[in-house]
């Protein structure tokens, strides 16, 4: 991936996101899981790869992204934009692996996928579970 997300993950997100996330119910679309400092999103009602980033810690503390590959068989992800794959990557750690609310990039996820469609008038809410499906406890 050319572009990678610039946020630095604490050592505490770091522990977090080695024990990975499952999808619970049909309403969730990811699971995520790490080996070493490798962390995998796969689409979790096709078992499909989508992502593979390479975390590396940080001088003076925390974790960040380094590498990261994107699946591009379309039939597989449809996601071709390099912003759009860069968000999409950040928002399922931060918002599906850590729980946290991610207002931003929610925000930039809507923007990208109505400039793609071309269209003003899709529901965020739609655009959103479409992309990230609903977790269980939010």
């Amino acid at each position: 991936m050319p572009e990678l997300p610039q946020r630095i993950w604490s050592d505490e997100d770091w522990e977090r996101i080695q024990r990975g996330y499952g999808a619970r119910d049909m309403d969730e679309k990811w699971d995520v899981f790490t080996e070493g400092e490798v962390v995998f999103l796969h689409r979790s009602w096709t078992g499909y790869g989508v992502f593979a980033a390479t975390f590396a810690p940080v001088d003076g503390g925390g974790w960040r992204i380094v590498s990261a590959v994107v699946e591009r068989d379309a039939e597989r992800y449809g996601g071709t934009d390099d912003a759009y794959n860069c968000v999409m990557l950040e928002l399922v750690i931060t918002a599906i692996v850590l729980g946290e609310p991610a207002p931003e990039l929610r925000s930039k996820l809507v923007e990208l996928t109505r400039q793609k469609s071309r269209s003003d008038d899709a529901p965020a809410g739609l655009i959103q579970h479409s992309a990230l499906g609903l977790r269980s406890d939010s």
